[in-house]
Order: structure tokens, then C-alpha cells, then sequence
């Protein structure tokens, strides 16, 4: 067995919570967490703790919610916690007088193999770029975002119709391993991190916004099902219903495509038992579950039985 060391846990979502788990249960020692503040949620902005302090409180570890990291106070409170290293997973970026508080340093656990997929949505960009696979990543944190020297990396296939839930699921249950591992090897103090390469293509994965997840209909069908199972469950993909007499906002939860001779111009819209297509230059985007504004996510079958598309209307 390694020599026990001394954790501070930093994270905040339900992603953050296995890891936590995993290091409890191991011989390493837990000292302190650090999460965001609690944060209004639901219909009634209601204060709601993250997933991670409600496992802190679950096991009565010493907890703290800073608002800013960048203060003597949170400093002084960390150091004096002793700790011989501090974890990272999903988290906010750390300030210096942070992350180089510990004796053996700070590592972060990232959704990819980096190099590639730096950034804030790695699994996202990952799918909505057709990739075959990606991976985790534990390395130490330096004064730039994701860049820090590898200390271990574990590669996972994806799947032809995973979404981003699902792979970030697996990812949850793997994340457990690779961290126990890494404070193993860095209890041996016989572990030399390697230096990222940024020689070749980088891919990066910048945050998602309104106009990132909007959906191009005269991109490639199959980019279109990527980027649609890439922001599944969250943000989700869009687009707009434009009808002669309306424009609604329509988010996508799961679609396949049929490569073949368009039907139309990209983006229209035709309706075949009980099926929804999408005109797109190299075929068809079937449409398999959709949501309309203030309705519930509904297979495109049954929102049919009931839904009516009005005349000429058309995805932009």
C-alpha cells in the first residue's frame, strides 16, 4: 500500500462527486473540500448546495465556499490544512497563490487526452467532432489553463450514437481509478510528469453558447447528428421553426441521418409516417426527439399524433 497522503478536493458538479468518493474510500485522507457558494435553482431561485458539498457534509469534512480564490484569507485557511497535494475536478480556474500551496502541487483531472481538447467542454466538442475516442487526463496544474505536465492518461472509446450524458457517465465511473492511481504514483515520489506537446493540430473545446449550439442546416447530415448528440442533454442543439406566421425555438435531443440525394433545399421539412426529416445537401436529418418551448423533450412519433407542422414552415 502507498504512503497516505494528505487531499484538499476541489470541485463542484455531480462529474466531481465519484472522484470524491474513490479518494474516501482509498487509504488517502481527505482534509478539506472546496466547492462553489450555493446558487439559486429551480422555478423558485431557491439557494441549492453543488453535488460535492453534499457529499462533504455527508461525511463531516471540513468545508469551504469561497467566492474568490484570490484572497490571503482562503489562502491561509488551505495552508493551514497541511496538505501534501490538492485535487481538481471540474472546478474554476485556480489563482497561483492557490494551486502552488502543497508540497507535491495540484492536479486537475481532464475530460480528454490532452493536448487536444483544452478548454471548458471537452466531452461536448469531442462528439460534436465525430471522434472515435477521447480519454482522461490527470496533470498538474501551471499558470496557464490546461497546459500543465501529464501525470496520467486513460483512453475510452466512444460510441457511434453516445451522447455527451452518456460518455460523461462512463467518464464519472472511470474517474475514480485514474485519481487514486495518480496520488499513488505521487506518494512514491519516484514520478516524472511529461510536458504536453503542442506540436500538430490542437482541437480545442471552448465553452458553448447560443450561437455555437445553434444548428447549421448546410453543414453535413452526419456533422448535424454529432453536434446533436454532442449537447445532449446539455445545452442542447437548436434551431429556429420559421412558418408564415411565426418563428419558434425548437431544441433536438436525438437524431440519425440517411446519406442519399436531398429532397429539397437544406432545412426543409417533410413529414412521412410519422417521421420528421430535414433536408441536408448529402441526404436526410431524421429528427427522433425534439422539444418545443415550455413542452416536454417528446419522441418526434408521438409529438406527431397531436402536432400538426404548418405549410411551407422550415428549420433555419
Amino acid at each position: 500500500m502507498s504512503k497516505s497522503l494528505r487531499v484538499v478536493y476541489m470541485g463542484t458538479p455531480q462529474f466531481a462527486v465519484a472522484g470524491l468518493c474513490s479518494i474516501l474510500k482509498s487509504n488517502h485522507h481527505v482534509v478539506g473540500i472546496v466547492t462553489a457558494p450555493d446558487r439559486p435553482a429551480g422555478r423558485g431561485k431557491k439557494l441549492t448546495p453543488s453535488a460535492v458539498k453534499i457529499e462533504a457534509l455527508a461525511h463531516n469534512i471540513p468545508l469551504f465556499q469561497p467566492e474568490k480564490l484570490n484572497t490571503n484569507e482562503i489562502a491561509k485557511e488551505l495552508i493551514a490544512l497541511n496538505a501534501d497535494v490538492f485535487v481538481v475536478v471540474a472546478f474554476r480556474m485556480l489563482p497561483k497563490a492557490i494551486w502552488s500551496i502543497p508540497t507535491l502541487g495540484t492536479f486537475n483531472l481532464h475530460a480528454s487526452l490532452l493536448p487536444q481538447y483544452r478548454g471548458a467542454a471537452p466531452i461536448h466538442w469531442a462528439i460534436i467532432n465525430g471522434e472515435k475516442e477521447t480519454g482522461l487526463t490527470t496533470f498538474l496544474i501551471d499558470e496557464k489553463i490546461d497546459t500543465g505536465a501529464i501525470l496520467l492518461q486513460q483512453r475510452m472509446t466512444i460510441a457511434s450514437e453516445e451522447t455527451t450524458g452518456e460518455l460523461s457517465e462512463r467518464m464519472q465511473e472511470k474517474s475514480g481509478p485514474i485519481l487514486i492511481e495518480t496520488l499513488d504514483t505521487l506518494a512514491t515520489g519516484e514520478f516524472t510528469p511529461i510536458a504536453q506537446s503542442n506540436r500538430g493540430l490542437l482541437k480545442p473545446a471552448p465553452k458553448l453558447t447560443r450561437i455555437n449550439t445553434h444548428i447549421n442546416w448546410n453543414e453535413a447530415g452526419q456533422d448535424i447528428v454529432n453536434k446533436i448528440r454532442g449537447l445532449n442533454p446539455f445545452p442542447t442543439a437548436w434551431s429556429t421553426l420559421k412558418t408564415e406566421e411565426d418563428n419558434v425555438y425548437v431544441r433536438f435531443k436525438r437524431a440519425h441521418f440517411v446519406q442519399g440525394t436531398s429532397f429539397d433545399l437544406p432545412g426543409t421539412i417533410q413529414i412521412v409516417d410519422k417521421q420528421l426529416s430535414v433536408a441536408v445537401h448529402d441526404g436526410c436529418v431524421y429528427i427522433d426527439e425534439l422539444q418545443f418551448p415550455n413542452k416536454k423533450s417528446m419522441e418526434t412519433a408521438a409529438l406527431l399524433n397531436g402536432y400538426l407542422f404548418p405549410s411551407k414552415s422550415r428549420f433555419e
